[in-house]
């Protein structure tokens, strides 16, 4: 199967319109076109449908869209690991969400880095399905993931909890000695979607139906200057907050009558070792632990 002709597949999917995505790849419209055509004759289905200006995916399409993702990463990381090994001993892959990272692996994998020039790191970020599904496709050596993977040829073994605990701006007194459930209509409060074992839609849940929080943003980190020397709160991970509760910079808030479940992450890695050796793999971990 010509990978050109998946990668143009995804664009397409992406951009849904053939002139943005010959833009995009820079090729001539009739090669996307071209290559769409080739690619369907291939599968034996019609993956578009095409409306007047723009193409939206067929059923078909969808469910083959996974794939087409799939075999390009796998191809690309082949390639990289083929290469890698004129310069470096191996490359290791790491695929996490946004939290683990800011939370746990920033520091840690920065410190590897510095500890070992003879290995190519590489970092993805992703959501936790697509994480878990690169690992078992060998794209990624270790994905660290909010969803528990147990399927044959998969380790998964849990990571950490990480304590959810509403924060805010030292200057924020009103609410120092904790807050009711009813009281939490009176505050800014700033909302991040975390998309983890649905912590974002209980969070959500917890204000009235229809609720607009006067800021939203989709990774936990990004929203930390936007309390600083404002009214607002939000609900992140303690860990993530560490550093400014201890400089003062930020100031937890109780909660009084509810609590916000705890973020579980777990490390999902496949069995069959590839590039990694088992010693390896087993200090890798350790380190990633402490």
């Amino acid at each position: 199967m010509n990978t050109e002709n998946l990668r143009t597949f995804i664009a397409l999917s992406k951009y849904k319109n053939f002139t943005k995505t010959a833009e995009s790849l820079f090729v001539a419209q009739s090669t996307v076109t071209n290559r769409i055509a080739e690619l369907e004759k291939e599968v034996g289905k019609k993956l578009f449908e095409r409306e007047r200006k723009n193409v939206s995916l067929t059923e078909e399409g969808k469910r083959f869209l996974d794939y087409a993702v799939r075999i390009t990463d796998l191809e690309k990381t082949a390639i990289d690991d083929i290469n890698t090994r004129d310069k470096y001993r191996f490359k290791l892959n790491i695929g996490s969400t946004n939290t683990i990272y800011d939370c746990h692996l920033k520091d840690k994998l920065n410190q590897f880095v510095k500890d070992n020039p003879n290995i190519a790191l590489k970092v993805v970020i992703s959501h936790s399905m697509s994480l878990n599904q690169m690992a078992v496709d060998g794209v990624v050596d270790f994905a660290f993931t909010c969803v528990q993977y147990n399927k044959a040829d998969v380790d998964c073994i849990p990571y950490c909890d990480d304590e959810m605990i509403l924060v805010t701006d030292k200057r924020n007194t009103e609410f120092i000695d904790g807050i009711r459930l009813n009281e939490l209509t009176k505050i800014n409060c700033l909302y991040c979607n975390f998309t983890l074992q649905g912590i974002s839609k209980y969070i959500k849940d917890l204000f009235p139906k229809h609720y607009r929080f006067s800021f939203e943003i989709d990774r936990s980190a990004n929203i930390i200057p936007y309390l600083y020397d404002s009214d607002g709160y939000s609900f992140l991970p303690k860990n993530l907050v560490t550093q400014d509760l201890k400089s003062g910079k930020l100031i937890e808030i109780p909660l009084i009558d509810f609590e916000i479940p705890s973020i579980k992450s777990f490390i999902v890695s496949s069995n069959k070792l590839n590039n990694l050796d088992k010693k390896f793999k087993d200090e890798f971990l350790k380190l990633m632990m402490n």
